[in-house]
C-alpha cells in the first residue's frame, strides 16, 4: 500500500456490477482500504471482502439506523474479534439528519455506548460518525463526553466537519480526524487542515459518496484517496511524497495495520 482509504463502503450495492474492477483499480493504484459496516449485514459483507493484506473491515451500526435496527451487541462483538476487523463502527451520534434529534438521542447514545464497550473489550479503535446540528459542534461535544467514560478507547472521527478548535481538542485527547475529497473543491476546511498536527489526520473517501472535483455527482471510488493526499499536502504547503508517507503511517499506527 502507498495510500490508505480509512472509510469506504465498497460492499454496498452501488458496486455490485463492477466490484472486481474497482478492487483491481485499487490494487493498480496501490490503495488499501477499510470497508466500513453501517448495519449488521453490511458489517458481515465488509468482513467477507477483507483479506487483512490491503483490505480491512470495521463493524458497527450507523447512528441513523439505531432506531430502525435492533443492535445485537453479542453478534457485533463476535464480528469485532475477527483479526480482519481493525475498527469498531461506523457508530456515533447524528444530530443533523433526524427531524427531531432529541427524540432519538437517547437511543443513539445507548448504541454508541455499546460500541465503546466492544472497542474496549477487543482493544480496537472506534470509527465515529458524529454529525452536528448546523453551525455547532454539539455532536462532537456529546461524543467526547461519552468517550471520556472509557479514556483508554481511541477514536477516528470520520468525515470531520467540526471547527478548528474542536479538531485540536480531539487531537489533544489522542484521537484522529479523517477527511474526504471534499477538500478538492472547497476551502472550508483549509484552516482546520493547517491547524491539526499531521499525525492526527487520516485519509478517507466515504465512497460511494463525496466524489472529488471533476467527478461530483458520480459514484466515488477508494482510489480518490490519492486526490485527498494531494489536497492535504497542498493546503498544508508540504511536499506531496512526505505527506503521503506520513498519512499512510498514521493509518498503520492507528488501526494497527501490517507494515506497508
Amino acid at each position: 500500500m502507498k495510500y490508505f482509504d480509512a472509510h469506504c463502503h465498497i460492499q454496498f450495492e452501488q458496486y455490485d456490477d463492477d466490484r472486481a474492477a474497482v478492487l483491481a483499480r485499487m490494487r493498480e493504484g496501490e490503495v488499501g482500504g477499510m470497508l466500513v459496516g453501517t448495519s449488521h449485514n453490511a458489517s458481515e459483507a465488509a468482513l467477507e471482502l477483507a483479506d487483512r493484506k490491503t483490505l480491512f473491515a470495521a463493524v458497527g451500526l450507523h447512528p441513523n439506523h439505531a432506531e430502525e435496527e435492533v443492535f445485537d451487541e453479542g453478534r457485533m462483538g463476535v464480528l469485532a474479534e475477527d483479526p480482519r476487523v481493525v475498527a469498531i463502527g461506523e457508530c456515533g451520534l447524528d444530530f443533523f439528519r433526524p427531524e427531531d434529534a432529541e427524540a432519538v438521542r437517547a437511543k443513539q447514545e445507548e448504541v454508541f455506548r455499546a460500541h465503546i464497550r466492544i472497542a474496549k473489550e477487543c482493544g480496537k479503535p472506534l470509527m465515529v460518525h458524529a454529525r452536528p446540528s448546523k453551525g455547532t459542534d454539539d455532536a462532537y461535544e456529546a461524543a467526547l463526553a461519552l468517550l471520556a467514560e472509557a479514556p483508554d478507547v481511541k477514536a477516528n472521527f470520520h468525515f470531520f466537519v467540526g471547527s478548528p478548535s474542536m479538531g485540536k481538542r480531539i487531537a489533544d485527547l489522542g484521537h484522529t480526524c479523517s477527511f474526504t475529497a471534499v477538500l478538492t473543491f472547497t476551502s472550508d476546511y483549509d484552516e482546520l487542515i493547517r491547524a491539526l498536527p499531521l499525525e492526527s489526520i487520516i485519509t478517507e473517501t466515504d465512497a460511494p459518496y463525496a466524489a472529488p472535483a471533476g467527478s461530483r455527482g458520480k459514484r466515488n471510488e477508494p482510489t480518490a484517496v490519492i486526490e485527498v493526499v494531494k489536497a492535504i499536502a497542498r493546503i498544508r504547503g508540504e511536499e506531496e511524497e512526505a505527506a503521503r508517507v506520513a498519512l499512510l503511517e498514521n493509518a498503520v499506527r492507528v488501526f494497527k495495520l501490517p507494515a506497508a
